[in-house]
């Protein structure tokens, strides 16, 4: 049997599935592609979470793309994080192209230009299907760790949250939060002091600058009403296909806070809602962080470790996440040994630095003899990757370098006209696009303070009312007692002693 004979048997027999699963290409071996050597990943193993990596150009959103595409023909819907804007191209079928078809042929899989089902979401004023979620459904404990707050900040944050429950104050957006720190240390001091113990006003205002940092990356506009469903994210069309739902974040890059917050609660949302699934043989939703380093570069040590949380047992839920960026270290090791499927474009070697990532990168992939994976790593070219996937026993599978198929849909954006008539067809565009601003804590207690300052100005006017009541009468009685004594003229003149004196004058005179 010759090498290329063993090899094909090698990747054949590693990659035989008993179940469903999606092919991504044929393998290669001295750089050819060996037809029908077919590299599949099964549908069990996806859950698994994954890795999609490579230098800018190597062919990283295709791969996104294809395996988006796959997933939604066997049923199963998938959220992209779309950061480059290129992703909704899904919605409509490839037009095709001569190299496309040499590709296929040295695969030996047919091509078949398709347009997928697509719901596009927004996380800022561009257009699309509105996402927001509300302070309550945050909790105290994720919005200590979202903003990254001393242990006595994050107190203080639970007292807030533990006083809006017991005065049935709903906390929906930001300017409501704000605002009950403010009346915790100013109004509502002595109240807060004396149900819950006194609060610094210190420590309110350093939570308050930590608020204005997501607010002015846009977090007005996340923290709202109504609150989107992640149930919403797991609909099948029609033909049985699941939609992909697609996240625009072109404007989201000098936004890193508001997109770790958004990819955190969500996380959270689906992992407290979503019911186990055990082992189902396929997953519920599937999830693609594109730049993932902007969700781990920016996030606090906190903001870590809940991620990292997540990770490890959101799989239990049938939901598996993928990340995609240039290089795996942009990747936390705790999370990248979580991490079933490994597609690796290449990697360019210009510095020092960059030689000593590949070798690192090199030993994350299982042994092989028939490459030398580091030097294979700087040789691949574009739309071809190293792939290693879990079977459906959970054993890697063999390391193969692959030639990777196109995408069935179009790989480039949508023109306006046809984004419009997209959002024009959407049901949850209708669902969650009107904006709903109901009396929350932010009303609630500015007509509290109201009334505290109508009756306080009303208490005032009683007092001011009595005062001059007091001083009227005073005055009054000081009236009548000067009129009634005698005045000490008329007093000398009808004195005995004056009239005697008088009456002898008047006699001497008369004589």
């Amino acid at each position: 049997m010759s090498r290329q004979e063993e090899f094909f048997k090698h990747i054949t027999e590693g990659n035989t599935n008993k179940g469903e699963y999606i092919t991504l290409g044929s393998a290669m071996l001295d750089g050819t592609t060996v037809k029908n050597a077919f590299v599949n990943v099964p549908l069990k193993t996806m859950n698994r979470h994954g890795l999609i990596a490579g230098a800018t150009g190597t062919g990283k959103t295709k791969t996104l793309q294809v395996l988006a595409e796959n997933l939604s023909e066997k049923g199963v819907p998938v959220l992209l994080m779309d950061i480059k804007g290129d992703l909704s191209g899904l919605a409509q079928p490839s037009p095709g192209h001569p190299k496309i078809d040499e590709r296929h042929e040295a695969i030996g899989l047919p091509f078949n230009p398709k347009a997928f089902p697509v719901e596009i979401l927004t996380l800022s004023e561009q257009n699309g299907v509105r996402l927001r979620a509300t302070i309550s459904e945050f909790g105290p404990v994720l919005i200590s760790r979202i903003l990254d707050v001393t242990e006595t900040q994050a107190g203080i944050i639970s007292v807030i949250f533990k006083y809006c429950d017991d005065h049935k104050l709903p906390l929906l957006d930001l300017k409501d939060f704000k605002k009950i720190l403010q009346y915790a240390t100013g109004e509502g001091k002595e109240e807060f002091q004396e149900a819950y113990g006194r609060i610094s006003t210190a420590s309110t205002g350093a939570i308050l600058r930590k608020i204005i940092e997501i607010e002015q990356q846009g977090g007005e506009l996340f923290f709202g009403e109504k609150s989107f469903e992640v149930d919403d994210l797991l609909r099948i069309d029609k033909d049985g296909r699941g939609y992909i739902n697609i996240i625009r974040l072109t404007d989201i890059q000098d936004k890193p806070k508001l997109f770790s917050t958004f990819m955190l609660s969500l996380l959270a949302e689906i992992y407290s809602t979503f019911p186990e699934q055990g082992d189902s043989g396929r997953p519920e939703l599937i999830m693609f962080i594109d730049e993932a380093h902007l969700i781990f570069n920016e996030a606090s040590k906190a903001l870590l470790n809940q991620i990292e949380s997540i990770v490890k047992l959101i799989r239990s839920k049938g939901v598996g996440l993928y990340f995609v960026t240039q290089n795996p270290t942009d990747v936390p090791e705790a999370v990248l040994s979580q991490l079933g499927l490994k597609v690796q474009h290449a990697l360019r070697a210009f510095t020092a630095k960059d030689r000593k990532a590949i070798k690192l990168t090199a030993q994350n992939y299982p042994d092989t003899e028939y490459y030398d994976t580091a030097d294979v790593l700087t040789s691949l070219g574009t739309g071809e990757a190293l792939v290693s996937a879990l079977n459906e026993k959970g054993r890697p599978t063999p390391l193969a370098a692959t030639m990777m198929r196109a995408p069935m849909s179009r790989m480039d954006i949508l023109t306006d006209t046809e984004l419009r008539n997209l959002l024009s067809d959407s049901d949850l565009v209708k669902k969650y696009n009107e904006e709903i601003d109901r009396e929350s804590a932010y009303e609630m207690l500015n007509k509290k303070i109201e009334q505290a300052e109508a009756e306080e100005a009303k208490e005032k006017a009683r007092k001011e009312k009595e005062a001059l009541k007091k001083a009227e009468s005073k005055r009054k009685t000081g009236s009548t007692r000067k009129s009634t004594r005698m005045n000490p003229i008329v007093k000398v003149l009808t004195s005995a002693t004056f009239i005697r004196s008088v009456f002898g004058i008047l006699t001497k005179v008369m004589k």
